[in-house]
């Protein structure tokens, strides 16, 4: 597979139909870190359960049967209370259970979803990592029929935990730091790698740390999009985050077009009737590959550039599910101020590492928990109204390394796959727009600025509804015009003329 190949598979109608010239990673590459040995013993179980009884008993709460149920870190013993039994007298006595099993922390599920018991997560004495490769390896995530499977870990049932990024659509991950968010989404990354062909699927990584995802620069004419004339596909700077979240904007929007010309509801359906070649290249019709933009500190960049950032992330959210694009934001700082009611209206799929506190277990859950779990990769996954406890699979630096440097060793596209050019109109002179060629628009939009006595290109775009980008190019050209102030930041813009009058004159002297 040489480079020129390549291009001449992505000018032709699909560049799936030949998988062959692609080498998919070797299993080989991820080291196995679980001895596959139960940690739990007869004994410890037999003696935990014989002590929950009893504390139960101490407080006059009567048991008709207890399971034990033992995970890779957690065993989950599942009781069911004598008839009469109130199940909140049980969850009251969380400390009290605890205390008598002389565990780290434990969890009570009052009563579990779709059964009749109450559940009790115990932490083990010698939690088992649970490996990548294992995970990898494993039936549920080689036979799954999946657009864009992602394999999380394990359960306390010892089973794969497997989803698929299409139907959750978008995912919130949080947690205190050094509880396992960076482990989290270089496995959400290695799951999708191993899965998929380059031409099928591309990255966008925002990282203002600098040093998290900067290893999977080496996959970049393989697996990464970015901005034309961006030498760093790994995106660093605030300015340029603005800037490919913009032009993400521009290409969900050039996808719903070509969406509305094929008559297909979404990307999937549009890419069937590519590969059948039902849609013809020269009137503009391209495959689309799957898009996943995941943001790593989310905080850092909504406490710098604030609405900039969450109103571009808002609108992908929203729209961008039909036409193949899927977002994964990380955050170690879990307040209201950043994850807005916004952010959550759109992020319904949700990852808890441990947290500090209860409140900020409600504010990424909308439930506590997430303070009770016990770090180093224990998570609650929320998808929708279900809540499910997973041990995170471990995928450590070199193992990523390996699995990059053999992807990357491949001969690969010319490019990285390049996002629609997008020209920040705030970074330009006003002196250079050309108030000879106005927007059509022009004239009402300077009407609606001063008789609001507001400048601000959101309200432009909603009233004209109107892109942004066309939306941002006016308000440059008021500014050229001397009707508003120049750019501020995310404050609106100040109106320089204070009466219709004044802007009658003016316009007429344009």
């Amino acid at each position: 597979m040489v480079a020129s190949i390549q291009q001449d598979v992505l000018e032709d109608y699909d560049p799936t139909l030949d998988l062959s010239r692609y080498e998919f990673p070797a299993l080989d590459l991820l080291k196995e870190w679980s001895t596959g040995n139960p940690q739990v013993t007869n004994e410890e179980l037999i003696a935990n359960k014989n002590r929950i009884v009893e504390t139960l008993k101490n407080y006059n709460i009567e048991i008709v049967k207890i399971k034990a149920t033992s995970g890779p870190t957690i065993t989950l013993y599942e009781i069911v209370p004598a008839p009469g039994i109130r199940i909140s007298k049980i969850k009251n006595l969380e400390d009290d259970i605890a205390l008598s099993l002389a565990a780290l922390g434990i969890r009570i599920i009052a009563p579990i979803p779709g059964k009749g018991t109450v559940g009790i997560e115990v932490p083990n004495r010698k939690p088992e990592i649970v490996s990548m490769r294992s995970i990898i390896a494993s039936r549920t995530f080689q036979e799954s029929e999946f657009e864009l499977p992602i394999a999380l870990g394990k359960t306390i049932s010892n089973e794969t935990y497997a989803v698929d990024l299409t139907k959750m659509p978008h995912i919130l991950v949080a947690g205190a730091t050094g509880q396992g968010k960076s482990v989290g989404l270089n496995a959400i990354i290695t799951s999708l790698l191993y899965k998929k062909h380059p031409s099928q699927l591309k990255f966008v990584f925002v990282d203002p740390k600098k040093v998290e995802l900067n290893l999977y620069s080496v996959i970049e004419k393989h697996f990464l999009a970015k901005m034309p004339g961006d030498d760093d596909p790994i995106i660093t700077d605030v300015q340029k985050v603005k800037n490919t979240l913009s032009s993400l904007n521009m290409e969900m929007d050039d996808r719903y077009d070509l969406l509305k010309k094929a008559h297909a509801r979404n990307i999937k359906e549009y890419n069937q009737k590519f590969i059948s070649r039902r849609l013809n290249p020269e009137k503009g019709f391209r495959y689309l590959p799957y898009i996943v933009v995941i943001i790593d500190e989310f905080a850092d960049l909504i406490m710098t550039a604030g609405k900039e950032i969450e109103l571009p992330i808002a609108r992908i959210a929203q729209l961008a599910r039909a036409v193949g694009i899927h977002m994964i934001i990380a955050t170690q700082r879990p307040s209201i101020n950043i994850i807005t009611g916004v952010i959550k209206a759109n992020f319904p799929a949700r990852i808890a590492f441990r947290v500090a506190s209860m409140v900020d277990s409600r504010t990424i859950l909308d439930s506590p928990g997430a303070n009770q779990l016990i770090g180093k990769g224990d998570m609650l996954v929320s998808t929708g109204s279900s809540l499910t406890r997973v041990q995170c699979a471990f995928v450590d630096t070199p193992e990523v390394e390996s699995i990059v440097h053999f992807i990357g060793e491949q001969p690969g596209y010319p490019t990285a796959f390049l996002l629609p050019e997008y020209i920040d109109g705030n970074s330009d002179e006003p002196g250079a727009v050309d108030l000879k060629n106005r927007d059509d628009l022009f004239d009402e939009a300077a009407k609606l600025v001063v008789m609001n006595q507001t400048g601000s290109t959101s309200a432009i775009q909603r009233k004209f509804s109107i892109g942004y980008n066309r939306a941002g190019r006016i308000m440059d050209q008021l500014e050229a015009a001397g009707i508003v102030g120049p750019n501020e930041g995310s404050k609106a813009r100040q109106v320089l003329l204070q009466d219709e009058y004044s802007l009658e004159q003016l316009l007429n002297n344009l």
